[in-house]
């Protein structure tokens, strides 16, 4: 079986974040960049599936060439082979600009299983993944905290999650896109032999043109959505201080619930 994971590199939910001078996007100088959580629980599920099944996975991104950093990590930990869609023509695009190049490289390694983590912790628009799965015409999941690849590897079960502490258990033919949530599994650490190995493994760096795509269909120039700004959210504005002892505070809090917040 081969699977392939598509990651993000995304910025380090720990960081000390500063917007951009044309407040479109963050300033990236000096900011740590680290892969999607959610996608390191995706990888993990994959190299899992592919020791069971015999198979191979293929680690997928597309970004600047800082992302070559979670490539080779995910080659570490056990991914037979890295795609990077580093091309210029890729880059700036939307979830939609963004599918259209995952598709094809995916489509271009003959994939039978596309893992995704369920959305990406900077943007968090949560269909990317989607996306492909429609471009590929493939059935999908999202929020999947269970996945069974079943004997013979035509079909899949998937435990999903729902609301009111409900899970959702159906089965898809394969191929198929499953986005996973994080918890699914320990994701592991990556060997001091798995790191060497990844260093001497080559990066496939395919252009549009290879991937037999038309370059106004991808990154910004194949966008439908555009950020026009971005900004922190007001802070401090309307916060009262409530005085006294305990039990009066508790009494004042109480009303100002029910007569003002009107929440009670």
């Amino acid at each position: 079986m081969r699977i392939a994971v598509c990651i993000k590199q995304v910025p380090d939910t720990e960081a000390r974040l500063r917007v951009a001078k044309d407040g479109k996007w963050l300033d990236e100088e000096d900011l740590r960049f680290v892969i999607n959580e959610s996608d390191e629980y995706a990888v993990e599920e994959a190299l899992t599936w592919a020791e069971k099944t015999g198979g191979e996975v293929v680690i997928i991104s597309l970004g600047p060439a800082r992302v070559q950093e979670a490539l080779r990590k995910g080659l570490a930990l056990g991914a037979a082979k890295a795609i990077h869609l580093v091309d210029e023509a890729y880059q700036g695009g939307d979830a939609r600009a963004t599918a259209v190049a995952l598709a094809a490289a995916i489509q271009n390694e003959g994939a039978d299983l596309v893992l995704t983590g369920s959305q990406s912790d900077d943007v968090g628009y949560g269909s990317t993944a989607s996306l492909v799965a429609g471009h590929l015409g493939w059935p999908h999941a999202w929020l999947v905290m269970g996945l069974e690849v079943e004997e013979g590897g035509a079909t899949a079960k998937v435990t999903r999650e729902m609301e009111s502490g409900m899970n959702e258990v159906f089965r898809l033919t394969l191929p198929a896109v499953i986005e996973v949530q994080a918890g699914i599994n320990h994701p592991r650490y990556a060997s001091l032999k798995g790191i060497m190995k990844a260093k001497r493994k080559p990066i496939d760096k395919p252009t549009p043109a290879e991937l037999g795509l038309d370059a106004a269909s991808l990154g910004a120039a194949g966008s439908h959505l555009e950020i026009l700004e971005i900004a922190f959210p007001d802070s401090g504005d309307g916060a009262q201080m409530i005085e006294g002892d305990a039990a009066a505070a508790a009494k004042e809090l109480v009303e100002k619930l029910q007569k003002e917040a009107r929440v009670l």
